[in-house]
């Protein structure tokens, strides 16, 4: 994966590594790999998308085509990253899949409230992780269209 912060379509961000791999190895078996930059904590996907910190030098308008975001991660969470790209203007439109293992109904409710675009539960059988991811990369990447503002 050499994927610049220039050609990112889809933002992964997950802090687990095995994670990250099954999620990449799923998006290369669908040709999906070559666009995707990998952030590993809530804070560092919020500095991305908002172009500031170590992505300052990034445009807040080359907006990724679909994030992929974990629920549970360091220094912010999945929901509070959620809630301010939702909230603002600049990045409401970025679909937004939260990937996560959590089942829990009120983070399933929060999520929707908040605006998530998805909410996909990770298989635990590698086979339909594979299967599911690369869907889903197929959908968000592909086939969806996103008004630009």
């Amino acid at each position: 994966m050499n994927t610049t912060v220039a050609d990112a379509e889809i933002l992964l961000v997950e802090d687990n590594p095995n994670d990250v791999e099954l999620t990449l190895r799923a998006l290369r078996k669908q040709n999906l790999d070559g666009k995707v930059f990998v952030v590993r904590d809530g804070a560092e996907a919020l500095d991305f998308i908002f172009a500031s910190g170590n992505y300052a030098s990034r445009k807040v308008e080359s907006r990724p085509k679909v994030v992929l975001l974990d629920l549970k991660l360091p220094k912010i969470d999945g929901i509070e990253v959620l809630r301010r790209v939702k909230s603002d203007a600049r990045t409401r439109n970025i679909p937004v899949v939260m990937l996560t293992s959590s089942q829990e109904e009120r983070d399933v409710a929060e999520s929707y409230r908040l605006g998530v675009n998805s909410y996909i539960v990770k298989p635990v059988d590698f086979g339909n992780f594979v299967h599911a991811v690369g869907e889903l990369g197929i959908y968000w990447n592909l086939l969806n269209r996103v008004p630009y503002e």
